[in-house]
């Protein structure tokens, strides 16, 4: 008989113990709180934060989002995340890079928390993502033109001209869409293209197939450090505000890093970096940023 309770007593122990097991397994593949789930509730105190998944750009972005020398990432977009997760602590950020698409279809359809990414508003992407009520920064957008051009400086100047393809999905079409919805009759014609580099766009300026390209300073600065192109910045167009998007279903979290953003917008901590990574303070008047943007002379 004591060999039969010792048995029994041992059986217990082991289920009890495979009982943990399970139930640790169960919270590490998708449990509250796992990357898995992004729109998990909030998880007690005792069980530490919420890990958060978060679509980051897996192409490099200059200055906003890249890998460094030493291949750890870098750039503005990466340090006002870091201020964010000191500022909500409850929350702890996993990182996935993906394409911009990958970006958008992960976060519509919540395997993503948020995209991180230096994204545009637009009403079309308004209907599918949250987004926060103030920018995170602006990006300066600027036409680029052939060395011998003075004739193209502002999208006035575009009428009439060829303007290098874009992607279907790019943020500077709805700068030309809104431009030709508040000029019937004298409307920037766009053309498609599927996939491209900001290097193969400049080529076709450079090339003399097409006027002229539109594009971020920060992109063309980049691409103008690595070939030797016959082109250079026509004229800075605009200060377009940049946010990060969030699923629909990721209100509380929008509101908070929104209200996070505004407490670095004010405590001057984005001026600060944006001032370190695009020698300017982009977050000053348009006026100002042109002044302030130093072209190198062999642009």
């Amino acid at each position: 008989m004591k060999t039969i309770r010792i048995h029994l007593i041992l059986a217990v122990v082991l289920l009890i113990f495979l009982a943990g097991c399970g139930t640790a397994a169960t919270v590490s593949e998708g449990g509250p709180g796992n990357a898995s789930d992004p729109n998990a509730s909030s998880s007690s105190p005792k069980s530490g934060p919420q890990v958060v998944k978060v679509a980051l750009n897996s192409v490099p972005v200059p200055l906003f989002s890249f890998l460094d020398e030493n291949n750890k990432p870098a750039g503005f977009i990466i340090d006002y995340l870091r201020e964010l997760e000191k500022k909500l602590p409850e929350y702890k950020f996993e990182y996935e890079s993906v394409d911009n698409e990958g970006q958008l279809i992960g976060t519509d359809s919540g395997k993503y928390a948020f995209a991180a990414n230096f994204w545009f508003k637009n009403p079309e992407r308004e209907k599918k993502y949250l987004y926060p009520e103030h920018a995170f920064g602006y990006a300066i957008t600027a036409l680029v033109v052939r060395q011998d051009r003075n004739d193209i400086k502002t999208l006035d100047d575009l009428v009439g001209k060829k303007l290098v393809p874009m992607s279907p999905v790019s943020g500077f079409r709805y700068i030309l869409k809104d431009y030709n919805l508040r000029h019937p009759g004298k409307e920037i014609k766009i053309e498609d293209v599927d996939k491209t580099t900001h290097a193969e766009d400049l080529k076709l300026v450079d090339s003399g197939r097409y006027d002229a390209h539109l594009i971020n300073v920060n992109q063309f600065e980049d691409v103008m450090k690595k070939l030797n192109l016959n082109v250079k910045i026509g004229g800075v167009i605009s200060k377009e505000p940049v946010y990060f998007i969030f699923n629909k279903n990721q209100t509380e979290l929008a509101q908070k890093v929104d209200a996070k953003t505004v407490e670095l917008i004010e405590d001057g901590t984005l001026s600060k970096y944006s001032e370190q990574w695009f020698k300017v303070d982009v977050f000053k008047s348009l006026e100002y940023v042109q002044q302030g943007y130093k072209f190198r002379k062999e642009y």
